[in-house]
């Protein structure tokens, strides 16, 4: 059997030879084998499978570059079709990671959702994203029709947070449309229309209303206790809105807009940690987005299906800072079970050091991170903490949120100067980095 040997620094080809010993029952006749077999019947072994997923689905390499790769590097003779035959197999192995993962995201209580489209062999298809902060699960589907949807939600009674695409308005739940979404339509509406005095009104008052709810959720987190104060200011923008004679056309349908989704744009300063915008399913969909300009046009429905639940997998693991190869390569199927399994490990070799009160306050900076997918900005992130840590000295918890990367280089990055972000959430478009930078 061809496998790989992966140690530290190196990986090498490694072939098994399994011998057996067969027993005949001098009695009755009968042929015995031992049962303690650990050969999978296979021609190759779970490493170099491993291996294959994770350059396929986690790095995005077309399957036949990766054959290539393989066969040049170790020496091997794979034909074309091994490398699909084993991402078949690996799908079918976590197909029931994908429904664990569903089942926990339906039970929770915050869900993100996106859609976006995909061509197989010329025909158009559909793949939908589900997630909250933790867990991440793909499905394609071949229409964009709400039913997908309901089916794979069902009995979810949380906050679904989406954009303003019509289907989502037919779950039986609280939703929160993405602000993010409406802010870029209305800049759009700006840039078409500089000269409407009406329109720019409107744009001006929201903007004013969004940039006070922003910077309390730098200082306090995305927690009602300190948002319902902004219930009112909302109150107050909706009936300056009603009140004005509004003779513009374009000003006259964003009054409109703001009318229809008023239960829905608005809905997270009642609930705690349910964001204001949708960046979460949109880091998730650009992990999708880098996959499909490989598979798009060549693949077929099953095809994509089976990518859908390797990359729920993969992408679950980056949320959780897991490293994806070293998941696949312990052929573990509970992500979580995985994660225990290593947390001793982490604190043992990162954690050793560190002092009570760097602890509390880089412990408390990556959850405050968590809450904010876009990033925060030095300043901001050090007001929040001193908030949140009174009894610590400001000059204090400026000395190591400078030094948060360096000590958490694994779960904390900087995507642009005086930025700070979680790594999981690095695929995230650089124009909301630039929208939070703004509002805090």
């Amino acid at each position: 059997m061809y496998d790989l040997h992966i140690g530290k620094t190196s990986v090498k080809r490694w072939i098994v030879k399994y011998l057996f010993h067969n027993y005949d029952c001098l009695r009755c006749g009968a042929e015995l084998s031992p049962p303690e077999r650990t050969w999978r019947r296979g021609k190759y072994g779970w490493n170099l499978i491993a291996f294959l997923i994770y350059e396929i689905v986690e790095l995005c390499v077309p399957q036949r570059v990766t054959t290539r790769h393989v066969n040049r590097l170790f020496g091997l003779t794979l034909p074309r079709s091994s490398v699909g035959e084993q991402k078949r197999a690996a799908a079918r192995l976590y197909e029931e990671t994908r429904q664990t993962l569903l089942r926990r995201i339906v039970e929770g209580t915050l869900v993100h959702a996106d859609e976006t489209p995909i061509v197989t062999q010329g025909k158009r298809g559909y793949v939908w994203v589900f997630c909250n902060f933790d867990d991440v699960v793909y499905f394609y589907s071949e229409s964009r029709e709400a039913e997908t949807m309901r089916t794979l939600l069902k009995g979810f009674k949380g906050v679904l947070v989406s954009d303003f695409y019509p289907a989502y308005d037919s779950m039986d739940c609280p939703q929160q449309k993405c602000l993010i979404h409406l802010m870029r339509d209305l800049n759009d509406d700006m840039l078409k229309n500089p000269y409407d005095d009406e329109l720019r009104q409107i744009v001006q008052q929201f903007g004013d209303l969004l940039k006070q709810i922003v910077d309390t959720i730098d200082r306090r987190g995305l927690k009602k206790y300190f948002l319902n104060k902004h219930l009112r200011d909302v109150k107050r923008f909706y009936r300056w809105l009603f009140s004005g004679q509004w003779q513009s056309e374009v000003a006259a349908k964003c009054k409109q807009r703001f009318e229809k989704n008023r239960e829905k744009l608005f809905t997270f300063l009642g609930y705690d940690g349910v964001p204001w915008n949708n960046n979460n399913a949109e880091h998730a969909m650009k992990a999708f987005a880098a996959l499909r300009d490989v598979i798009e046009g060549t693949t077929t429905a099953s095809g994509i299906e089976e990518y859908l639940v390797l990359l729920s997998v993969s992408e679950t693991c980056r949320y959780k800072d897991l490293d994806v190869l070293e998941f696949f390569l312990s052929r573990e199927k509970d992500i979580d079970a995985f994660l225990r399994s290593r947390a001793r490990t982490r604190a043992q070799l990162g954690r050793s050091n560190e002092k009570p009160t760097q602890v509390r306050i880089v412990q408390t900076a990556l959850e405050i991170l968590a809450a904010h997918p876009a990033g925060m900005g030095f300043t901001s992130l050090v007001e929040r903490l001193h908030g949140l840590l009174p009894n610590e000295s400001e000059n204090t918890i400026r000395i190591y949120t400078a030094k948060l990367r360096a000590w958490r280089p694994q779960e904390v990055y900087k995507p642009a100067r005086g930025i700070f972000r979680l790594a999981r959430f690095r695929e995230t478009e650089a124009t909301d980095v630039e929208t939070n930078r703004t509002a805090t």
